[in-house]
C-alpha cells in the first residue's frame, strides 16, 4: 500500500487529496487558500469532519510545510515519511508531453518553456512542484498534464487554417484541456459498457463553469472542443466559446478597447453571464428561467445547441458512438440541461429516460434500455487519475 498526495497548485491556493493506493481510498482532502494574501486559511476534510484554521501563509513553501504538519498533527499520517508519492496537476504540456512523467530538472525546464501557453497556470503549478520538492526531497514527484491526453489528435484535427509558420514558430494549434477528466470518464464508461476500452467510441461532456467535449475512440482522444486556450469550444459560465475572430477587432474599435481587453471580456463576461445578464451559474439560470426569464433560458439553450453540434460532429468523426457521458458540476447536476441535450440528439439514436435522469451527482445509466447510444451520468475524479499515474510511475 502507498499513500499518495494529489496536488493542484494555483497562484494563491493549494488543493490536495491524500489517497491510499491502490485501493483509491480518500484519507483526507482540503485546500490552503489566500496564499500570500491576508486572512490565509487551511481547510481539511477527514472522516466526515472539517478542520479549519486561519494562519499567515507567506508562500507555497510555507503552505506545503503547514499542510504536512497538519496531516501529522491530526493523526492522518504518523509522519511525513508515510507519504510515498506526490502527483501534480500541470495545466499545459504543449507538444512536449503526451503522458504523465516523473518530475526531473529537465521536465521542470520543459514546463517552463511552454508556460507562455498557460501563463496563469503553469507558473503556479511549478511553484507547487518546487515547494513539495523542498519539503519532501526523498519523494518521487509526478506531473500529470491536462493537455497530454489530447496529443493523440491527428494534424487535421489540431491544426488551424492559419499560416503554417504560426504553428512551427509559435506552437499555435489546438491543445485541448480537461484531459485527465476525459480519460477517467471514458475508462469508467468502458467498464460500464462491459467492453474493452480499445473497442469503444465514447463522447465525454465535461460540463462545469469551464466546459469541454471530447471524442474518445478506442481510449484515445481524436478531437476535443477547447483549442489553443480554454476559451474555444462551447459557451461556458463566463467564456464565449467559438466566435468569429473578426468580432475582436470590431468590438475593439466600437468600444475603444485594445485586443487584450476584448479577450478578457470573452473570458470573464461572456457565456452564461453575457447572454443572461444574470449569472454564470446554471442553477441561477434555471431558477430564473422557471420564473419566466427569457434571457436566462436563452443562455442555456445556446449552450445546449453548441454541445449538440459538437456531439453530432464527433459522432461522424468516430463513425458512431457507444455512449455519451455527462460529468462535472453542470453535467452531473443540471437535470433539465441533460434533457434538452438528449432531445436535440434524438436523431442520432439518443433516448433519455426522464425518470432515471431525475438525479444529481451519482453514477447512473440515464438512457432507456433500448437506446442505441447509452447515456451515463459519471462523476469525474481527476485526483484518482493523478494518484493512479503517480503510483504507476513510482514503482
Amino acid at each position: 500500500m502507498m499513500k499518495i498526495i494529489a496536488v493542484n497548485a494555483g497562484s494563491s491556493s493549494l488543493k490536495f487529496q491524500l489517497l491510499e493506493m491502490p485501493q483509491e481510498t480518500v484519507l483526507t482532502s482540503g485546500i490552503v487558500e489566500r496564499i500570500g494574501i491576508e486572512n490565509s486559511v487551511i481547510k481539511i476534510k477527514m472522516n466526515g469532519e472539517k478542520f479549519e484554521e486561519k494562519t499567515p501563509v507567506k508562500d507555497h513553501s510555507v503552505a506545503v510545510k503547514l499542510l504536512l504538519h497538519k496531516l501529522v498533527d491530526l493523526n492522518i499520517v504518523s509522519s511525513i515519511e508515510d507519504i510515498n508519492g506526490v502527483g501534480h496537476r500541470v495545466v499545459h504540456g504543449g507538444e512536449k508531453f503526451a503522458n504523465s512523467v516523473e518530475i526531473t530538472e529537465d521536465v521542470i525546464q520543459a514546463i517552463e518553456e511552454v508556460s507562455d501557453l498557460a501563463p496563469l497556470h503553469n507558473p503556479a503549478n511549478l511553484t507547487g512542484i518546487r515547494a513539495f520538492q523542498e519539503a519532501l526531497p526523498h519523494i518521487k514527484g509526478v506531473a500529470v498534464f491536462d493537455t497530454a491526453f489530447h496529443q493523440t489528435m491527428k494534424e487535421e484535427e489540431y491544426l488551424y487554417g492559419v499560416p503554417y509558420d504560426w504553428y512551427t514558430k509559435y506552437s499555435v494549434r489546438k491543445y485541448g484541456f480537461h484531459g485527465t477528466s476525459h480519460r477517467f470518464v471514458a475508462e469508467r464508461a468502458a467498464q460500464l459498457l462491459n467492453k474493452p476500452l480499445e473497442d469503444t467510441k465514447i463522447i465525454v461532456l465535461h460540463l462545469g463553469n469551464g466546459a469541454s467535449i471530447c471524442a474518445v475512440d478506442g481510449g484515445k482522444s481524436v478531437d476535443t472542443s477547447m483549442g489553443f486556450t480554454p476559451l474555444a469550444g462551447i459557451l461556458m459560465g463566463t467564456r464565449s466559446g467559438d466566435i468569429d475572430p473578426a468580432i475582436v477587432e470590431f468590438i475593439a474599435k466600437k468600444e475603444n478597447l485594445d485586443v487584450s481587453e476584448v479577450v478578457n471580456i470573452l473570458n470573464k463576461q461572456s457565456g452564461y453571464l453575457g447572454i443572461s445578464n444574470n449569472s454564470s451559474d446554471s442553477r441561477d439560470l434555471w431558477t430564473a428561467a422557471h420564473k419566466g426569464d427569457k434571457q436566462s433560458l436563452l443562455a442555456v439553450k445556446k449552450q445546449v445547441k453548441m454541445i449538440s453540434d459538437y456531439v453530432a460532429a464527433y459522432f461522424v468523426t468516430m463513425g458512431g458512438c457507444d455512449a455519451i457521458c455527462f460529468t462535472a458540476g453542470v453535467g452531473e447536476n443540471a437535470i433539465f440541461t441533460r434533457q434538452l441535450i438528449a432531445k436535440r440528439l434524438r436523431p442520432l439514436g439518443v433516448h433519455i429516460d426522464e425518470e432515471r435522469n431525475f438525479v444529481r451527482g451519482v453514477e447512473k445509466l440515464i438512457s432507456t434500455d433500448d437506446s442505441p447510444i447509452k447515456l451515463f451520468l459519471l462523476p469525474t475524479n481527476e485526483e484518482v487519475m493523478i494518484a493512479r499515474d503517480t503510483l504507476r510511475l513510482s514503482k
